[in-house]
């Protein structure tokens, strides 16, 4: 069933629809939700009051996107509003603080396994984390970081190049 066709029926309230969307979508979220969450059963968590906000939100979905990009930032929003609500981070950088450059040798990366490089974002402190998930993988700009995250744009870089520097560090000492 494609997604038009499974949000409409979702929208109907057909229970074999919503199973449907959320087998779909649910093991790619969780997966999501393990970079930003501390452990299995926080992402487990964030991925079921994720789903819950998917379903009370799906009339909004405007169909002129897909269906899992925005059903990703929800995912991720409300990582993010689980962090921020468990914990205060330290986001006291400013981009003149990190006066390193973040350089890793192509032979380093290229035996370093994808579910190690996941440990290893997993084993960042929390601010370095939420910011490496945002921008380097989720593809938010230091903008949109700093906005979400109520930080400056400064800071953002900031964490973003200390996380840089944390996997250097750790995959080079591998």
């Amino acid at each position: 069933m494609d997604d038009a066709l499974l949000v409409q029926e979702c929208l109907k309230g057909k229970s074999r629809a919503q199973k449907a969307l959320f087998d779909k979508f649910a093991p790619k979220m969780l997966a999501v939700c393990y970079r930003y969450m501390k452990d299995k059963e926080e992402s487990e968590d964030a991925l079921q009051i994720s789903m819950v906000k998917v379903f009370q939100k799906l009339e909004a979905f405007k169909q002129e996107g897909a269906l899992e990009g925005w059903i990703r930032r929800i995912v991720v929003n409300t990582c993010l509003d689980q962090l921020r609500r468990g914990q205060k981070f330290a986001f006291d950088y400013r981009v003149d603080d990190v006066s390193y450059k973040v350089e890793i040798k192509e032979e380093v990366l290229s035996n370093i396994h994808a579910a190690d490089l996941l440990t290893l974002i997993g084993s960042m402190p929390p601010g370095y984390r939420m910011v490496f998930n945002l921008f380097a993988i989720e593809g938010y700009s230091h903008q949109e970081i700093a906005q979400q995250l109520q930080i400056s744009e400064n800071t953002s870089k900031t964490q973003y190049l200390r996380a840089r520097a944390y996997l250097k560090n750790r995959i080079e000492n591998k």
